[in-house]
């Protein structure tokens, strides 16, 4: 992925709409075909205000996936800024990444295989995630190779059906982590788990899986454990379920100013971070009926004018936006027409359209009049996080509201 610190461009660029763009400058975005805006100033207020939605708690930005598509570094960075104690991350690399970048923020990795470099991430001070017994042997292996006491934190799965320890299992890991943590190679730190259906308020799974979660950290802990936090909250459960706080919430897509519950009509003051644009390659004239891109699923009924888009699926564009992906150009909200292809799309500016190639097209954003992640979603059948992390390695993420790179 390409990354522009917009303190390297014209701090005096202003945005597609002709005003200086809301809260900080604009980046410089000369040339470039498509690319991304990341307001860090917006990352760095939501976290602010997922802390005061749970002011007894600790927060953990969660920055997995390159912090949802925004970017590792910067977002990681900003986040602890906003006010986060801790960071996590779903893969080793990405928490290796943090950690060789100089963050020194408390740091959580939870996906692991046999065979993983353990002992690079206990080295890197680390914590680490075990749902079985063979994970906590791996572990403990490394650290006592190191000469050093790895922090874990076991998860249980109190009705997910995912990760963590199951029924009986639990209490295997536990016993297991118990032998270990009096061998000296390992201290449980944190117990944990991720509900199912948080993102639907009223679910019964919701407090069925609060009750059996404190339920195992009632074992764990008669069993001698004494974990420093206990954390089940994800966004949805941060903004909606306050019983389920805990000592650490894990907010991850909220983090991003996208609701993991937009069934309820509340922002909750979140600001979207990440604006997608990109410019007109071309505009011209076209009769009616005259089909529109590979297999002509789009036909205009009258003459036209249609605008080249040069992004497509291989940007993150998902291809099932085909006539129904919303977009904003020339101050007037559309749909892509026709196909999505790989590098670009079109869109059918109107018969009297006065588009001309390097004009900006938004495909979402979270200004009045913008498309937003959550718009697409709909259009495309999917939910927000898949939109945002879809981005592909060649959309330049452009950061603004923020210090520079190396701040």
């Amino acid at each position: 992925m390409s990354e522009i610190d917009a303190s390297d461009a014209d701090r005096t660029v202003t945005d597609p709409s002709g005003d200086a763009a809301a809260g900080s400058a604009a980046p410089q975005t000369h040339g470039l075909t498509v690319w991304a805006e990341i307001d860090l100033a917006a990352l760095e207020s939501n976290v602010r205000t997922l802390r005061a939605l749970a002011p007894s708690s600790e927060l953990m930005a969660v920055v997995k996936a390159d912090a949802y598509g925004h970017g590792l570094l910067q977002v990681a960075r900003a986040a602890v800024r906003g006010g986060a104690t801790w960071v996590g991350v779903a893969q080793f690399g990405e928490a290796f990444a943090l950690r060789d970048a100089g963050l020194t923020t408390r740091l959580l990795t939870w996906l692991s295989v046999p065979g993983a470099d353990f002992a690079g991430a206990v080295e890197r001070d680390i914590d680490l995630s075990a749902s079985a017994p063979w994970v906590l042997d791996e572990i403990a292996a490394a650290a006592s190779s190191l000469g050093r006491t790895a922090r874990v934190h076991l998860k249980a799965d109190t009705g997910l059906g995912r990760g963590g320890a199951y029924g009986a299992d639990w209490t295997t890991l536990v016993q297991h982590a118990r032998r270990l943590e009096e061998g000296g190679s390992v201290t449980v730190v944190g117990l944990w788990t991720h509900f199912a259906h948080a993102d639907s308020p009223e679910h019964p799974t919701v407090l069925a899986q609060q009750e059996r979660f404190f339920e195992a950290v009632a074992e764990a802990e008669q069993a001698g454990i004494r974990p420093e936090v206990r954390h089940l909250a994800n966004s949805a459960a941060t903004l909606v379920h306050p019983s389920a706080h805990a000592d650490l919430v894990r907010p991850g897509i909220a983090m991003y100013g996208l609701t993991p519950v937009p069934q309820v009509e509340d922002d909750f003051g979140l600001r979207p971070v990440m604006t997608l644009r990109a410019r007109l390659a071309l505009v011209k004239a076209l009769p009616a009926g005259q089909g529109i891109s590979y297999g002509h699923a789009y036909v205009p009924d009258v003459d036209t004018v249609v605008g080249l888009v040069p992004a497509g699926y291989a940007d993150g564009v998902p291809r099932n936006a085909t006539n129904v992906g919303p977009l904003l150009v020339e101050g007037r909200r559309t749909t892509i027409a026709g196909r999505v292809c790989m590098d670009q799309f079109v869109v059918d500016l109107g018969p009297g359209s006065q588009a001309r190639a390097g004009d900006v097209v938004t495909l979402f954003g979270g200004a009045p009049g913008e498309p937003t992640a959550q718009d697409w979603a709909d259009a495309t059948d999917t939910i927000s996080y898949e939109i945002v992390t879809r981005l592909g390695a060649r959309v330049p993420r452009l950061y603004v509201g923020g210090p520079g790179e190396d701040a």
